[in-house]
């Protein structure tokens, strides 16, 4: 790494991967199409809960607001990725790198907010489905979505500012984005301590989430297994199978490298599973909900025929 005299930079270097000969177009043209795809599959769902009158219920509305929001979640690092790939170390301003921090955090802190919303949605439906529908208004949707995001981007601005205040010796990140831990790294100062108040902010949003999310889904277990036959109670778990797979991926990921000392991690191996939570997860989630969700296969049934009309009667 490169060191400065200064305890300030022009700028950062991002080191992202090390990639060379043939491997580095391909490399970037695999990161392109994965990108693609997931811009492609997230705003699919998107307009299909919009074109489709029978998927206008509170679970299909969490979904659309959770796909909108992976498009930006995976915008915000990909592009820094690309550039990577394309080019090798790559400068970043301090600004735009705090920014590029801030902002990664927020949507992830969001991310951790909304699955716990949906899970609540999916409780009120299965243990509560006669007052389901007063219980989960559209304003009461709209509420919680809107709180969802204004949680995430308030509790990311703890790391994020205490991080913009370190001295900084060095330059060179070793991550293809700005990030917590590699950023931490290039202080001139001891970290312990924020590693300790950012292992606090983290764990705490994503412990206590997760915490209410198991608990909702116990709640969900013992209503299930109570009802008279095994296809109602299969049709009950369907419902849920989606949400529960996307929640694995999610806090794996995130409790591998933000739980914890963020610090702690060796050098380099940040990169490697951020590729997981960063790229990996926004790609599979139009897929989970799509593949295994009978009825977004036949709203995608109506919809391709009431185009298939239309354009006949053009």
């Amino acid at each position: 790494m490169d060191h400065v005299n200064q305890t300030w930079t022009q700028s950062f270097l991002l080191a992202g991967f090390t990639t060379t000969g043939a491997m580095r177009p391909l490399a970037f043209l695999g990161t392109l199409c994965i990108y693609l795809l997931t811009l492609a599959g997230n705003l699919f769902i998107i307009v299909l809960v919009q074109a489709d009158s029978r998927l206008s219920t509170p679970m299909y509305f969490f979904i659309s607001v959770l796909s909108f929001l992976e498009l930006w979640y995976v915008s915000t690092t990909v592009p820094t990725l690309l550039h990577t790939l394309l080019h090798g170390c790559s400068p970043i301003s301090p600004t735009l790198c705090f920014l590029q921090l801030y902002v990664f955090h927020s949507l992830g802190m969001t991310e951790c907010y909304l699955l716990g919303v949906m899970a609540l949605d999916r409780y009120l439906a299965i243990c509560h489905p006669l007052h389901y529908r007063a219980l989960m208004s559209r304003q009461v949707q709209l509420w919680l979505a809107g709180a969802t995001w204004v949680a995430g981007f308030s509790a990311a601005l703890v790391p994020a500012s205490l991080t913009a205040t370190l001295p900084f010796c060095l330059k060179e990140v070793a991550h293809y984005f700005c990030d917590l831990a590699p950023l931490m790294r290039l202080a001139c100062v001891d970290t312990r301590w924020h590693n300790g108040v950012y292992g606090a902010v983290i764990g705490v949003v994503t412990g206590c989430n997760l915490v209410l999310i198991l608990g909702l889904y116990g709640g969900i277990l013992r209503a299930v297994l109570k009802l008279p036959s095994a296809a109602s109670r299969a049709k009950a778990f369907s419902t849920c199978s989606s949400h529960i797979t996307v929640v694995v991926l999610f806090y794996a990921s995130a409790f591998t490298v933000y739980v914890g000392s963020p610090g702690s991690h060796l050098e380099g191996t940040d990169k490697h599973i951020a590729l997981v939570y960063a790229l990996l997860t926004p790609f599979l989630n139009p897929i989970i909900y799509t593949l295994r969700n009978r009825e977004v296969k036949e709203a995608m049934k109506r919809v391709r025929v009431r185009i298939r009309t239309i354009l006949q009667e053009a």
